[in-house]
């Protein structure tokens, strides 16, 4: 029997050894699943619905058990870990609201006896290859309107949270969903690799570039619907009429909160050089704030790096920018064991040249640029292989809207960052993904669309 080991990143400790899948055993669950979906989209919709609400019920039932689940798997801080199943209950409720308006036929045209309809059919059976930092908003943003469209479920949960993937399929079960519709796996790469190698029409991963690549390689030849969120290297501009303190406030959670763990994290500030000196003494005090503790500690701020590996990520991102001449304002290393942790950390005098202004550090780590002009800082935000988010910091809404407009973004916030709404599609450019999930567009996402051509005899 396989097993898979969760050890807290807190502490180093084993919390509990998993019975995993192997290759036999996904390859059962996705025949049962295959079987099992026409049945599930056969089932009303309303039913579907009532389903999906009894979910929520015991969510926000057993909403502090399961914050604390994810706290000691993950080291996310467990006030963070209760906004994100806060959070959850506004998604799924906008899921259920959308689901009916937005899936419904379409009678497209009706004239001189022959009509026309466009029809939402499930695609089939969806694999979803979840992520740790947010597992139950990332999970349940493919799980549940798949679910509601009528899909059977392959969920594997990252091996990084692979207890709260198991809590989100029991909670499911438990409300009403087949076991054999929403079929949850357990294991490490070994596990996704057999998951893709099964009979799906539907492939949705989030996590990093390369499996993201590995992932489009291995489905290249078989044409089914691929949808990769990968990550960001997210940048914001601070201009010269915005007020330096408040833009610092923000942009220090935007670029801490969940100790960085975030696609859409601030990764990249460029600050007109007119208050670029106040914005980085108004930053660095908000950053030295954040407490660092206990991830089970309801005022700890600052919790444990998930994957022990991006300790050394951070490192040398940190080791390269000072070798290349930037000024280390805050932090700059790995905080004594057991556990994983690293200071919250802040450079000014960075540049293109330098790792951490280019590629994701995916922890507490930001870097500071002065820019002279708003061209300038379009020029630098552009610079990346990523498009995932952007902002800009000013009290003027039509330069805001100048400025964003020549960025290549999926989103792009102004005067705020580091925000997701179930309402907009969250999508990128680049080296940050293909297709999308949220919005109404994030739930049709999960259908095919079929043509009718009617005519009357």
């Amino acid at each position: 029997m396989q097993t898979l080991d969760i050890h807290n990143p807190a502490t180093g400790e084993l919390i509990i050894s998993l019975q995993a899948d192997d290759a036999a055993s996904v390859a059962h669950k996705a025949q049962a699943a295959r079987a099992a979906q026409p049945q599930w989209a056969a089932v009303p919709l309303a039913e579907r619905m009532a389903c999906i609400q009894r979910f929520r019920s015991s969510v926000v039932s057993q909403l502090d058990a399961l914050a604390l689940i994810m706290t000691r798997e993950t080291g996310k801080p467990i006030g963070m870990s209760r906004n994100e199943l806060n959070g959850l209950l506004g998604r799924l409720d906008f899921f259920l609201a959308q689901c009916a308006p937005s899936t419904a036929t379409q009678t497209v045209f009706d004239e001189g006896g022959m009509t026309e309809q466009i029809q939402h059919i499930p695609l089939g059976l969806v694999a979803n290859i979840s992520a740790w930092n947010y597992p139950w908003f990332v999970g349940c943003n493919v799980i549940v309107p798949a679910l509601l469209t009528g899909n059977a479920v392959l969920y594997k949960p990252s091996e990084f949270a692979s207890l709260t993937g198991v809590e989100i399929a029991r909670l499911l079960h438990e409300a009403g969903v087949p076991k054999a519709v929403m079929a949850c796996v357990v294991g490490a790469g070994d596990v996704g690799s057999a998951l893709l190698d099964q009979d799906v029409d539907g492939v949705f991963f989030t996590g990093s570039v390369a499996t993201g690549a590995k992932i489009a390689q291995a489905m290249g030849q078989r044409f089914v619907k691929l949808q990769l969120e990968l990550g960001g290297k997210d940048p914001t501009y601070v201009c010269e009429d915005a007020d330096a303190a408040t833009a610092a406030a923000s942009l220090a959670d935007g670029a801490m909160y969940n100790t960085g763990q975030s696609c859409c994290s601030v990764e990249r500030i460029y600050v007109h050089e007119k208050i670029h000196d106040a914005f980085v003494t108004e930053l660095v005090k908000t950053v030295k704030t954040f407490k660092v503790g206990s991830p089970e500690a309801d005022d700890t701020y600052i919790g444990a790096i998930t994957r022990a590996p991006q300790l050394a990520v951070l490192e040398a991102q940190v080791a390269d920018a000072v070798g290349k001449g930037a000024i280390l304002l805050t932090g700059g290393k790995r905080l004594p064991g057991p556990g994983n942790w690293f200071e919250p950390t802040v450079f000014s005098h960075v540049n293109h040249s330098m790792e951490l202004m280019r590629e994701e550090s995916f922890g507490p780590l930001i870097g500071i640029q002065k820019v002279s002009s708003d061209a300038e800082a379009v020029r630098f935000m552009n610079d990346t292989r990523y498009g995932l988010t952007a902002g800009v910091y000013t009290p003027d809404e039509v330069r805001a809207r100048v400025l964003l407009a020549q960025v290549n973004a999926g989103s792009v916030y102004w005067n705020c960052c580091d925000r997701v709404s179930p309402r907009l599609p969250w999508s990128g450019y680049g080296d940050s993904g293909l297709g999308l999930t949220l919005s109404t567009y994030g739930i049709q996402t999960f259908t095919r669309p079929k043509a009718w051509h009617l005519r009357k005899a």
